[in-house]
């Protein structure tokens, strides 16, 4: 049986590899203690639940949800925006309901790009934006981030002629995995570039709430306020603990709202209305709830922080995320300081603690892990000292 070619690029993936190392691991015996997932393990808001709840009584909600159906999200989401980042936002023609974000980032490629287009993507970045381009038959051309650089990108180090294929600029600040935020100044310098060189600049925003101590995470379209180039990815996954909801949209650009817009009307219609009204009491209701979403992850920062250092792991404070980006010690046996997948495998082998292996977000990553955030302090501790026990005895 014929496969199409444009799978090739997606047959190797760290994660589901570390997947496999986990469940080598259970079937070993070990207790798994994941760290390598950013799945939230908060609850949802009441009143959004209450929301859905309600819904799942009304026939109303029981059929497909086209277009016009999602017009009162699309408002919400406006409004939020406006509130938020005071930014005026139409809903009829510069708001797109998704399915998660995933499905925005996948789905565009289709409706900007043609085979052998070139995408500008972050190097460390979310392996899910590589997806989508290869789908479309489009080419990656990896900016690298470096800490040196606070994880932002050099635009004028793009060569020229990569720059004359590019067709889409993908960025995500407050950052996965790297925990940066970058400043208002950055996102404009992205935009004056995108607009010199025609280039659709793509902001994934799902951790613009996830910022601790005051600081704050701009959006794009603040520095994009007529919406020339820009479009931007929200989803509730992370304010509100949606996860599983799967509920999202995209903002921005008219005409590559547009655009989007035509791609997924080929795939998918929308989700269950009841979803949709759960989604609308998170933006329109009390968002006291994600300042305790933040505080909480804040407190579990702090404890994880602390544990790292009391092992001899020194890393620096994350301003924001729901992750902690470290970087693997020069002392590490077996070359692991720069064997990130290795060390990984090797760690939830021996001890049931999964991290995520640098290498598995871009070539930059490696030599760094990423730590989620997704269980109690406690936790957190227990796998830590975990670590520093296998680090001792691996010596």
């Amino acid at each position: 049986m014929q496969i199409a070619d444009r799978l090739a690029p997606l047959q190797t993936n760290v994660f589901a590899d570390m997947d496999s190392a986990k469940a080598k691991a259970i079937a070993s015996g070990k207790q798994i203690i994941d760290l390598s997932l950013g799945s939230s393990d908060l609850p949802t808001p009441s009143h959004v639940l209450s929301a859905i709840r309600a819904a799942l009584a009304d026939p109303a909600t029981y059929g497909y949800t086209l277009f016009n159906s999602t017009q009162d999200f699309r408002v919400a989401a406006a409004q939020w925006y406006e509130q938020k980042y005071g930014i005026a936002v139409d809903p009829e023609t510069e708001v797109l309901p998704l399915i998660g974000s995933q499905e925005g980032t996948a789905h565009l490629p289709l409706a900007v790009m043609n085979p052998g287009d070139v995408a500008l993507l972050l190097d460390p970045g979310y392996p899910s934006h590589a997806g989508g381009v290869y789908l479309a038959g489009g080419t990656i051309y990896p900016m690298p981030i470096l800490a040196e650089n606070d994880f932002l990108p050099i635009l004028s180090d793009i060569p020229s002629d990569v720059l004359a294929k590019s067709r889409m600029m993908v960025l995500s600040y407050p950052h996965n995995p790297t925990t940066a935020i970058a400043p208002l100044s950055f996102f404009e310098e992205a935009v004056a570039f995108c607009q010199r060189h025609n280039i659709v600049l793509v902001h994934d925003f799902p951790y613009g709430d996830l910022c601790f101590e005051g600081e704050s995470a701009p959006s794009v379209l603040q520095a994009d306020v007529d919406k020339q180039v820009s479009i931007e990815f929200f989803t509730l996954s992370k304010s509100y603990n949606m996860g599983g909801f799967r509920v999202a949209y995209a903002i921005g650009n008219a005409q590559i709202i547009k655009a989007l817009r035509q791609v997924k009307a080929t795939v998918d219609f929308n989700q269950y209305r009841g979803i949709l009204r759960g989604a609308i009491a998170a933006l329109s209701g009390p968002q006291d709830c994600v300042s305790q979403i933040v505080e909480t992850f804040a407190s579990r920062r702090n404890a994880a922080i602390d544990a790292l250092r009391s092992i001899g792991w020194s890393v620096p404070v994350p301003g924001a995320t729901m992750y902690i980006w470290a970087k693997l010690p020069e002392t590490l046996p077996n070359s692991w300081s720069t064997r990130s997948i290795d060390f990984c495998t090797s760690l939830v082998a021996a001890t049931g603690v999964a991290l995520s292996p640098g290498r598995g977000f871009g070539k930059s990553g490696e030599g760094y892990v990423r730590f989620a955030l997704v269980h109690p302090p406690d936790v957190l501790a227990e796998a830590i000292g975990k670590i520093g026990e296998f680090i001792q005895a691996s010596a």
